[in-house]
C-alpha cells in the first residue's frame, strides 16, 4: 500500500518512566543517520525531555564544530488535534518521518497521535505494574483477565484504520510493545510477564520486542545530546557501552520500520506493513 504521507511513529504510554523519550530520541537519530529527514513533536510541554535532548545535541554540535544528524523538534503546548495536524502538515512537507513523544498520562493529543500512528511504540518496564496499562491479570495464575482501557482504545483505532486502509491509501497500524529495563527483573517474574504478554499479543495483535536495558550511559549522554550511534564523538567505549550500542541497533531493526525496508524495484523505501499488523476480530479480543 503506497501511503503519500511521511511515516508517523508515535511513542506512547500513559505511565511515566518507561523510557519513551530515550527510545524516541535514539530511533530518530538512527533514522537521521540513514539519511532520512525527521520531524519530531514533543507533546509533553512541561517536561519536554525529547526537545531538551535535541537542544543539547545542537549545542554540542555547535561547540565541537561537528555534524550530528538529528531531528527538527517542536514542543506542542496544548491546542486541538486539528491545530496539531496543521503543524504536522507544515513539517511533513519537508520530511520523511514524523515522530511523536507523548506524556506519561492520559492526554487528548496523545490519544490522537496514538490513533493516527503508522507505527505505535509502547515502551514498558518489565513489571506487572506497567503491564496493567494494557491488560489485567489474575492474582494467582497470572493469566490475562481483561484488556485495559488503553488497549481497547488502540484496538478500536487499529480497527478503524484497517477499514480505511484501502479507501484512503493508508498504511495499517503496527503496534509494537517494547520491553525496556529488563536487566533487573527476577527470572520467575520475567517468565510470567513473557507468558502474559504472549497471550495478550495474540488477542490484541501487537508485537513484542526487546528494548533498552537499564544502563547509566543513557542518562550520562543526555546533557551532551549524544547517542550511542555517534561513533567517533564518544571517546573510548567500554564493553558495556558496545553491548548497549548493539542492543539499540537490534531494537531499531526489530521495529521493522517501512522507511528502512528498501524496495529493490524502485530503490526507495517500501511502504509494506508487517504481516503481524492484522487486526484481530472483536470476538478474539474480549
Amino acid at each position: 500500500m503506497s501511503d503519500p504521507r511521511p511515516l508517523r511513529i508515535t511513542f506512547a504510554n500513559e505511565k511515566g518512566g518507561t523510557g519513551k523519550s530515550t527510545t524516541a530520541v535514539h530511533v530518530a537519530v538512527a533514522l537521521a543517520y540513514r539519511g532520512l529527514r525527521v520531524a519530531a513533536f514533543d507533546l509533553d510541554h512541561r517536561q519536554r525531555t525529547m526537545d531538551r535532548y535535541f537542544e543539547n545535541r545542537v549545542d554540542t554540535a555547535r561547540r565541537r564544530r561537528i555534524a550530528l544528524p538529528g531531528a527538527h523538534c517542536e514542543v506542542i503546548d496544548g491546542g486541538t488535534p486539528e491545530e496539531l495536524e496543521e503543524r504536522v502538515a507544515a513539517a511533513a512537507a519537508e520530511c520523511d518521518v514524523v515522530l511523536f513523544d507523548t506524556p506519561g498520562r492520559d492526554d487528548p493529543l496523545a490519544r490522537h497521535v496514538a490513533s493516527e500512528a503508522d507505527v505505535l511504540v509502547t515502551p514498558m518496564n518489565d513489571s506487572f505494574v506497567d503491564f496493567d496499562l494494557i491488560g489485567q491479570v489474575e492474582g494467582e495464575s497470572f493469566k490475562v483477565r481483561k484488556l485495559s482501557f488503553y488497549a481497547e482504545l488502540i484496538w478500536e483505532a487499529r480497527l478503524k484504520r484497517s477499514r480505511a486502509t484501502i479507501e484512503q491509501q493508508r498504511r495499517q497500524m503496527d503496534w509494537v510493545v517494547v520491553r525496556n529495563r529488563t536487566g533487573h527483573v527476577e527470572a520467575r517474574n520475567q517468565a510470567r510477564l513473557e507468558k502474559a504478554l504472549a497471550e495478550l499479543s495474540k488477542r490484541v495483535g501487537f508485537r513484542v520486542v526487546k528494548g533498552l536495558s537499564e544502563r547509566v550511559i543513557y542518562r550520562e549522554l543526555f546533557p551532551s545530546g549524544l547517542t550511542l550511534l555517534d561513533r567517533g564523538h564518544l571517546g573510548e567505549l567500554g564493553t558495556s557501552h558496545l553491548v548497549a550500542r548493539q542492543e539499540l541497533r537490534q531494537l531499531v531493526a526489530a521495529l521493522h520500520l517501512p522507511v528502512l525496508a528498501e524496495d529493490p524495484e524502485k530503490g526507495r523505501p517500501s511502504d509494506a506493513a508487517p504481516a503481524s499488523s492484522t487486526v484481530p476480530a472483536l470476538a478474539d479480543v474480549r
